[in-house]
């Protein structure tokens, strides 16, 4: 069963982590940034996962939400959904934190 500490050490691994679904647009939304931006990324699918649900469960309780997804991780660090992260990118303050977390170089 996952807990919030496995989806922890799972955020942790990388510098961009996203747990998302396939089929969600919101997801895709934020993966086409992170890409246009240059940002290397690791994606979790839940929907694909076999820990999947528990993962949801958990990061639904992090985050606030249900459905919790796309869920952003910077530095291990969680960001938030969506409208979080855009937040950041419209106030300039996305490129700054991803440069922080070792996610970009420029």
């Amino acid at each position: 069963m996952a807990d919030s500490s496995s989806v922890a050490r799972l955020a942790s691994q990388r510098a961009v982590v996203i747990f998302a679904a396939s089929n969600c647009f919101m997801c895709h939304a934020v993966t086409t940034l992170f890409s246009e931006l240059g940002v290397s990324w690791t994606v979790y699918e839940l929907d694909k996962d076999p820990k999947g649900k528990d993962m949801e469960r958990a990061l639904a309780r992090m985050v606030g939400r249900n459905p919790p997804v796309p869920a952003v991780f910077i530095g291990g660090k969680l960001v938030g959904p969506t409208d979080q992260v855009m937040a950041l990118h419209l106030a300039g303050k996305l490129v700054p934190l991803l440069r922080q977390a070792g996610a970009m170089w420029l």
